[in-house]
């Protein structure tokens, strides 16, 4: 067996609306097919890949300390991406980490889940990031 790319994450929320409307609004991502589950939900999608899975929980999970930091999601389009963000008012750190040739933008959903979007390092040039 070779392993070659994570499918998709689970995301268990209590805000499953705004939740949707953020990852549409700030990552581009919209529902999509979702299994008829006996529990609601949605499933994200990105470049026809349904990698977000919301799950909507009655209460929010409480969270002291955890086990998963964040989860990361190559991208192109640095430039577009960062201008989105400052639009929206969407805090978010970047990050060059050279020696690997990205660029990350750290953010941070309504529920507090880190997420990272890698860009080509090139991308940033000339960026105000």
């Amino acid at each position: 067996m070779e392993m070659r790319s994570l499918d998709h994450v689970n995301v268990r929320t209590s805000r499953l609306e705004e939740m949707v409307a953020w990852y549409g609004e700030v990552l581009d991502m919209h529902p999509g097919f979702r299994p008829d589950f006996s529990f609601p939900g949605a499933w994200l999608y990105a470049a026809g890949k349904p990698i977000v899975h919301l799950v909507f929980v009655e209460k929010q999970p409480e969270v002291t300390d955890t086990q998963l930091e964040h989860f990361a999601i190559g991208a192109t389009g640095l430039g577009g991406f960062v201008e989105r963000l400052k639009a929206k008012g969407v805090e978010y750190r970047p990050a060059e980490i050279a020696d690997a040739g990205i660029v990350q933008i750290n953010i941070w959903d309504p529920d507090n889940n880190h997420i990272h979007i890698d860009f080509p390092l090139e991308e940033a040039a000339g960026l105000d990031l």
